[in-house]
């Protein structure tokens, strides 16, 4: 219990900082600390800048791998709903014929521990491990935790497309080329990741909350300045409620103008049991005594998902993005939700991979399945896919096929 409660402490200063970060938290003490904050965002600011002309100067070089390299990533940490749009744009691209790899860095899963990488690399001279593979493209080979959970959601709902975890893209890149035979790479989360050379850069922007406060991390959540949304190739708006956000448009048009702009929103499918197949549609929330947990960037939308469906949510417990769950903290949760007398728990698809299997329920739960539906700019996402899969003669036909 005493480390349960010295991590429910760490979380609480965790998630004041992100409250800061998203200006929730007002105050003498939240003040001060988001202008210590501000000016270490300059710092960062500086050392972007500085990363970029590097790359620009070609003191930095980039990489070919002699194959097609599609970069889907953010300007902004968090919350864009990047993975159903890598598994959309995945699935496209094997459905047409390329063999697909996607390389992700494998964000909270379990690395190689630094002293073990100091006493390879330093003192013995070693070759670095290969990278991990998640799905040889038949099978799911690692757990959520050796692979992250991510890669490990991709792998479980792409059959026949390979997924790597490397911090170092251009070696798992390589590595995808020579043991796979792969002909195209999806970089996943890979805006920033400039040593591989990208020829379609595909830029997601979250339309609820485009850019935060403005300011670069760690005062606000930007990894790098709006105007680079220059460096698009298309622009991606995710959660888009159908209503045109005309500063927003003009925003991306001063920026990269010409640039074409697909919406996109992430509708909820059905509700699945935990660790099972059995598939229930979403009509079972309505007037639901309902829970939720979850350990995600933005908790607001997944949560909004199921008012908006019909539930009646009487207990929420919010974790931090890629939060691992604890036997005890699941416990409490188990404790909580029989105590408020639910009916079930509702999870997230991304959290329901980071809960042991093992583990015991007194209650149902299920986690909530969402997917990405174009809502305009149809044709601009055929037209970024048979970019890739066709020749240019081909690419009229192609853009009348369904993805």
């Amino acid at each position: 219990m005493l480390k349960y409660r010295i991590q429910r402490k760490l979380d609480d200063l965790g998630q004041f900082a992100i409250d800061v970060v998203f200006d929730r938290r007002h105050g003498k003490r939240a003040a001060a600390f988001a202008l210590f904050l501000k000016a270490c965002s300059r710092l960062f600011s500086g050392l972007v800048q500085l990363r970029l002309w590097l790359f620009r100067n070609r003191i930095l070089h980039d990489h070919h791998l002699g194959c097609l390299v599609v970069v889907v990533g953010n300007l902004t940490v968090g919350g864009t709903g990047k993975t159903p749009v890598v598994e959309k744009f995945a699935r496209s691209l094997a459905q047409r014929g390329r063999r697909v790899a996607i390389l992700s860095r494998g964000y909270k899963s379990r690395n190689e521990k630094f002293y073990r990488r100091w006493w390879r690399t330093i003192v013995t001279g070693g070759e670095p491990p290969p990278p991990r593979v998640v799905s040889d493209g038949k099978n799911v080979l690692l757990d959520s935790e050796t692979a992250g959970d991510e890669p490990y959601m991709l792998a479980h709902n792409l059959p026949g497309v390979i997924v790597l975890v490397d911090p170092n893209r251009v070696k798992s890149g390589s590595y995808a080329v020579r043991k796979f035979g792969c002909d195209t790479l999806v970089l996943d989360d890979g805006f920033q990741y400039l040593a591989l050379k990208g020829r379609l850069n595909l830029l997601l922007i979250d339309s609820t909350n485009p850019f935060g406060n403005g300011h670069l991390l760690p005062r606000g959540i930007l990894r790098e300045p709006i105007k680079h949304i220059k460096r698009a190739s298309y622009v991606f708006l995710t959660k888009s409620k159908g209503r045109r956000d005309l500063h927003l448009r003009e925003v991306i048009e001063r920026h990269n103008p010409g640039v074409d702009v697909i919406e996109c929103a992430h509708r909820p499918q059905y509700l699945q049991v935990l660790h099972g197949t059995e598939k229930f549609g979403l009509e079972m929330l309505q007037g639901a005594r309902v829970g939720a947990f979850s350990g995600i960037a933005v908790p607001e939308s997944f949560e909004a998902f199921l008012r908006d469906y019909g539930a009646n949510l009487l207990y929420t417990r919010r974790f931090l993005d890629h939060h691992r769950f604890s036997a005890v903290e699941l416990e409490h949760i188990w404790q909580q939700a029989v105590e408020a007398e639910l009916e079930f728990l509702v999870t997230t698809e991304k959290d329901a991979v980071r809960i042991p299997t093992g583990q015991q329920f007194p209650l149902r739960v299920y986690y909530l399945r969402l997917e990405i539906e174009i809502l305009s700019g149809v044709k601009d996402f055929q037209e970024a896919v048979s970019r890739i899969c066709f020749p240019e003669s081909l690419r009229a036909a192609a853009l009348d096929t369904p993805t």
